[in-house]
């Protein structure tokens, strides 16, 4: 069976340590899903070729438009994403979070992902947590336990290159068991324990104050 990745890399330059660092995972992921008897099909979106489109999107009221339209279908049927961004002021890059703001709330829910970031300096490693992991709990998505962050002088060989691979290669491990986990029951034939959610309005069962103050004399 072939399960489909999607990388969504949001570096600005080339060459980019944000598109090398989601290559790396990306590898890795392949090589884990490999392991487990199964192909994978890659979709990579560079979010910077979108900038364009995101913007008049963004500022005609979620104008349709077709490039954004097609990226954003890739994401929501894949089996697996891989999301990485360069740190800018402390937080994820602006184009980044202009692309997951096409998306609505429902579009994502349950869909495994692992999340990246690239800096200067190690200073901005929580960025991950702080940032990143909040902004996919909101999705409703798996987020593997593993981020990872690369600054600069990881991407070299040494200590700082060495903890990078490992942290890579559990990240994989994570996403690679998530993307090919079998469902253990057949959807809609029990319960998903999933509540469902209401606007708050439509309100059908009301209990009465009298019965509610019933035996209270006020004392």
């Amino acid at each position: 069976m072939t399960r489909r990745l999607a990388v969504v890399s949001a570096g600005v330059g080339t060459p980019s340590s944000t598109r090398l660092l989601a290559d790396r995972i990306t590898d890795a992921v392949r090589s884990q899903v490999g392991a487990r008897g199964e192909d994978v099909h890659v979709d990579v979106i560079e979010v910077r070729e979108l900038a364009a489109a995101l913007a008049t999107m963004t500022t005609a009221g979620g104008l349709p438009i077709a490039e954004v339209e097609r990226a954003q279908e890739i994401v929501r049927h894949a089996d697996g994403v891989v999301a990485v961004t360069p740190v800018f002021s402390a937080s994820y890059a602006g184009l980044f979070k202009m692309f997951w703001d096409t998306f609505d709330p429902d579009d994502l829910d349950s869909v495994p992902i692992l999340i990246g970031a690239t800096a200067g300096t190690p200073r901005h490693s929580l960025v991950l947590d702080h940032a990143l992991r909040p902004l996919f709990t909101y999705f409703r998505m798996r987020v593997v336990p593993t981020g990872v962050f690369a600054a600069t002088e990881d991407f070299g060989a040494g200590a700082g290159g060495d903890q990078l691979a490992r942290r890579i290669g559990r990240a994989a491990v994570e996403l690679a068991a998530l993307m090919v986990a079998t469902p253990d029951a057949v959807e809609g034939f029990v319960p998903t324990g999933r509540p469902d959610r209401g606007d708050g309005f439509n309100v059908t069962s009301i209990t009465p104050f009298t019965r509610l103050l019933a035996g209270h004399d006020g004392d």
